[in-house]
């Protein structure tokens, strides 16, 4: 796979620019027509590939893109599943370069990376697949079954993917559900995912006046949606930094000492995390580790926070609402769909009587755990160990991929994250990059994978 890259990478970039160059934004209604081009480039390249059929399949929202290539007497199937959804790329005055017109340029240690949006998360790792896939064909190593699931709703939570893939159970039944759209401890500690954290993530609205006041009038007379609302976000985290939902913890389940001692093992350098994020201390739930805060433990977190005046110079109001939203990362066993519920009634009892309080769902999933004695987990081990000269560690991914759970459940095969991308990688914010040595290396592992499953 070495020598079939290096003679095809500027291919291979110039394949890989034209999907980043796509503005397949999920969350905004502008780029529908974006999400359908992406869409059917990705049929065109699996198509070029070598998969037999590849087409774009509508949904309830953005379409869908499902190939395959069956191979006479392969008795394994694997389902690559990928998004080609991307974050929207605000703020755009913090990238150094556009965010839909992807060069190649060193990192702040010298190391060349693909820069722009969509570079790892996922265009680029599922990039990966299509290339590993291509070799395998190409220099007859095939020996699988591939199917290829890539959806455009995974940065909005996947609402219309469950409902396609009950609806074409048969179509995508297969034995190990293959995904790169994680990342590893570090490009010199090679991991492997074997649980994700789950999702549920809710819009709040305060409402005090039914219009703006002018806050001499009425400043100290009226309540303020905002203030209010401060005060309600304050309540939900304690002293000890746990969450005070009622009910919230009845499901987590606590690890045994010797489950956290293995989690341990995984090298981690809390002077190099805070450096990296500048700042001078961590903050978290009492009693576990930065790396179990991440991975074993659920939290809850202000993603956006609004209301008022927030124009130049001052304008003087005492605003009529207050808006924020906020996700909770759930860990196995909790279900997203009952911590909804669980909030959404403990938050309006904070309210008080001045105030009206609404609390809308967003989306959400369910976390998951694999086994690491699997025979899928101890190949995907083996390949990376080969291509990086390093056992894997087995870790906890702290984001979520939340329709890996119902993939789990329909499909009732366990997906396997083999992912590629680093921390330093900064998705979902600006400047979002992705080591070639990290692309290449990604590509040589998937390959080997299908070598020794």
């Amino acid at each position: 796979m070495k020598k079939y890259i290096e003679e095809n990478k500027e291919r291979f970039f110039d394949e890989l620019f034209s999907l980043l160059r796509i503005p397949s934004v999920s969350a905004k209604a502008e780029h529908k027509a974006d999400m359908y081009r992406c869409a059917e480039r990705l049929a065109c390249l699996l198509t070029e590939a070598g998969a037999d059929e590849a087409a774009v399949y509508e949904t309830d929202g953005h379409p869908v893109v499902f190939g395959q290539k069956t191979v006479s007497g392969a008795d394994r199937t694997v389902l690559v599943y990928g998004h080609y959804d991307v974050q929207p790329p605000e703020p755009l005055e913090k990238w150094r370069t556009d965010p839909f017109e992807p060069v190649i340029g060193p990192d702040a240690t010298g190391q060349d990376a693909i820069w722009g949006r969509g570079a790892n998360d996922d265009k680029g790792q599922l990039f990966m697949h299509v290339k590993a896939f291509e070799f395998l064909i190409r220099s007859g190593r095939l020996k699988h079954n591939v199917k290829f699931l890539f959806e455009g709703e995974e940065e909005i939570g996947s609402p219309s993917l469950p409902a396609w893939i009950k609806a074409h159970k048969k179509l995508l039944a297969a034995d190990i559900c293959l995904v790169s759209d994680t990342t590893m401890i570090s490009e010199k500690v090679p991991s492997i995912n074997c649980g994700m954290r789950g999702l549920s993530y809710l819009e709040v609205k305060v409402t005090g006046p039914n219009k703006d006041l002018h806050s001499g009038h009425y400043g100290g007379a009226v309540a303020n949606p905002i203030q209010v609302l401060c005060e309600m976000i304050s309540s939900l985290i304690d002293a000890d930094g746990r969450v005070t939902v009622p009910g919230f913890y009845d499901k987590v389940v606590e690890l045994s000492r010797a489950d956290r001692r293995l989690l341990a093992k995984a090298p981690f350098d809390i002077k190099e995390y805070k450096a990296f994020l500048d700042i001078d201390a961590v903050r978290g739930e009492k009693g576990y580790t930065t790396l179990e805060r991440t991975g074993i433990r659920p939290c809850l977190d202000v993603c956006g926070i609004w209301g008022g005046y927030i124009g130049e110079g001052a304008k003087t109001v005492l605003p009529s609402e207050a808006h924020a939203k906020i996700s909770m990362r759930l860990v196995p066993d909790q279900r997203s769909s009952e911590i909804t519920k669980l909030f959404a009634r403990y938050f309006k009892s904070l309210a008080p009587k001045c105030v009206k309080v609404e609390v809308k769902p967003c989306e959400g999933g369910d976390g998951f755990l694999i086994p690491i004695s699997s025979s899928a987990y101890k190949a995907a081990s083996k390949a990376i160990a080969e291509v990086y000269g390093i056992e894997p560690v087995p870790s906890r991914g702290g984001g979520s991929i939340a329709v890996l759970a119902e993939v789990q459940k329909i499909l009732g095969i366990d997906p396997l994250l083999m992912g590629f991308g680093l921390e330093r990688d900064t998705i979902h914010s600006p400047n979002e990059s992705y080591l070639l040595k990290q692309f290449f290396g990604g590509m040589e592992s998937i390959a080997l994978f299908y070598k020794y499953w």
